[in-house]
């Protein structure tokens, strides 16, 4: 079972990746300054009603239920059938609706491998991944799990460099919410932000702080997808500006908003999502996690600071 502390992480993590997809769902495949997003709004692109989550935060949670079926053991064939599930009868879905399937992600699950071309480095195996930040799995494992659907090196790789991340920032971000010893406001941001610029570089991104918004881009290459996320986490200061940064960059704005926002979950906490009781299946969401957190082991992982 885990910990309290990561416990708490992993829900703000989960609810933090649903509602940032919610909040793009309308918004996908619009151009960036096309549009504004300030709230939680439905219709839009796939005409679905508000806080409807996507398939991004459906592979994560079946992500997430298939490490709880094998107590933290990463199985991708285990994996492999909770996809199918997904695709074929709508589970881990608010409403029991399929849309938005990327065409890597169908293509493998149709035919049971994982797809290696270099046209094949979409953001669908990065968009699910976060779960692994939770547990005590090897670098080969992420690889394996990424490669169920995205087995290029580049997907793969970019799977391994974001679960290291979001482990730093789950080992730093003890105390946060609470205020470390003695700390005031000022000295808990000053950390905070030192282990999102630490986190970024260990996802192999520099320097993101300097960067302009016109040299980020926000379309489905994993790589793009990687770095917008965390450009919108180092460049803002709350959960709610970074996933409205996310959705803002255009584009692919659920699964850009998904990413960051599992991240700024995890260094913001469920607390200070402004919108978690705005999305649908809000019971669906919280079996899952209450699942996982009574089935995965007790873990922490190591801060790299």
């Amino acid at each position: 079972m885990l910990n309290d502390a990561m416990a708490a992480r992993l829900r703000g993590a989960v609810y933090g990746q649903a509602v940032g997809d919610a909040l793009g769902v309308p918004f996908e495949f619009k151009s960036r300054d096309s549009f504004q997003c300030i709230d939680m709004i439905g219709n839009g692109t796939h005409c679905k009603p508000a806080g409807t989550w996507s398939d991004d935060t459906a592979m994560m949670l079946g992500t997430l239920d298939s490490l709880a079926d094998t107590n933290g053991v990463v199985n991708a064939d285990d994996m492999r059938g909770k996809f199918l599930a997904w695709a074929r009868n709508g589970e881990y879905t608010p409403d029991g609706d399929v849309f938005d399937i990327g065409n890597t992600t169908s293509i493998a699950l149709g035919s049971g491998k994982g797809q290696t071309g270099e046209r094949d480095n979409g953001n669908g195996s990065l968009m699910r991944i976060i779960p692994l930040a939770f547990v005590d799995c090897s670098d080969d494992d992420i690889r394996s799990a990424s490669a169920v659907t995205h087995a290029h090196e580049i997907s793969t790789s970019a799977c391994v460099r974001f679960v290291h991340a979001a482990r730093l920032l789950i080992a730093a971000s003890d105390g946060w919410s609470a205020g470390a010893s003695g700390e005031n406001s000022g000295m808990i941001r000053a950390r905070r932000t030192a282990a999102i610029d630490k986190a970024g570089e260990i996802a192999g991104l520099e320097n993101l702080r300097a960067t302009p918004r016109n040299q980020i881009r926000s379309g489905g290459f994993v790589l793009d997808t990687l770095r917008a996320a965390f450009w919108c986490l180092t460049t803002t200061d709350c959960y709610a500006d970074c996933v409205r940064a996310a959705v803002n960059l255009g584009s692919d704005s659920d699964t850009t908003a998904a990413v960051s926002g599992a991240l700024a979950g995890i260094v913001y906490g469920f607390d200070a999502n402004p919108w978690t009781g705005e999305l649908l299946g809000i019971d669906l969401l919280d079996r899952w996690i209450g699942k996982a957190i009574s089935s995965l082991p007790d873990w922490q992982p190591e801060s790299a600071q």
